[in-house]
């Protein structure tokens, strides 16, 4: 295989909408690199089937949140020979339901430093690798966000719903920014999914109990979700930059 195939970096690619944008990327044609925080036996399992693919699959271990372990882990890629040409921005974070009246600062700032201020920093270091300004070939970025940008999920997740709305306006910003430079900027944003997130907020079921409330009376998958991710990094979206999709059965 030749070590000049496109390479996709998927943040918090080990579980869930990361996990299967991997996969299905790695059938679509693209060697992947994953990162992971903690789980690296999840991460060496989605490796595995990106492999299987016929691809080749980086393991790449950082906490997004620290600017210091995002700058290595780019430069670790560059050290294993991945031609950057894709970026997934996924690596997220909710917390339990909450007024904002009893949020304390550290979720707060934790919700920022991983939605936001992550995704900019890896932003951030793919541009300086796919810019033709900077003498790169071009390539992708998508950014997750999330239907609660639209909706503000009050008494919920408002810290959530508003780091992702930054994600939107970063989106577009950074599109326009380099959209002369050879890098399409676009922005996915998922309704209620069938992931393992929710646990993560304290809600295993909520998926299953929201899903009266999407038009289309169902959670999605990641898969779902993977498809359109997918499509937005492909040449067949060569003409889309600085939108978001939704992707929340109506929602």
């Amino acid at each position: 295989m030749s070590p000049a195939s496109p390479t996709l970096l998927v943040t918090g690619g080990s579980r869930g909408i990361g996990a299967a944008t991997a996969r299905l990327a790695a059938v679509r044609g693209w060697d992947v690199a994953i990162n992971y925080t903690r789980d690296a036996a999840a991460a060496s399992a989605v490796a595995d089937a990106v492999r299987a693919a016929g691809r080749r699959a980086f393991v790449l271990q950082a906490d997004v949140a620290v600017e210091a372990e995002v700058v290595a882990m780019f430069a670790a890629l560059d050290r294993e020979g991945g031609l950057l040409a894709g970026l997934v921005n996924n690596a997220g974070v909710v917390d339990v339901a909450a007024r904002l009246d009893g949020m304390a600062a550290g979720r707060i700032e934790r919700m920022f430093a991983i939605n936001v201020f992550g995704s900019m920093w890896c932003a951030r270091e793919a541009v300086r690798r796919m810019s033709t300004r900077h003498g790169g070939r071009g390539g992708a970025i998508v950014n997750l966000s999330s239907v609660a940008a639209r909706l503000g999920a009050p008494g919920q997740y408002l810290d959530y719903a508003a780091a992702k709305g930054a994600i939107d306006t970063f989106t577009l910003g950074l599109a326009r920014e380099v959209a002369t430079e050879g890098i399409r900027v676009n922005g996915v944003r998922p309704g209620i999914i069938e992931t393992d997130i929710h646990a993560s907020g304290g809600q295993p079921d909520r998926a299953r109990l929201m899903a009266p409330q999407v038009p289309m009376q169902r959670a999605g998958s990641a898969d779902e979700v993977a498809e359109a991710i997918v499509w937005l990094l492909s040449d067949a979206a060569s003409y889309a930059t600085g939108t978001v999709i939704d992707v929340s059965g109506g929602r």
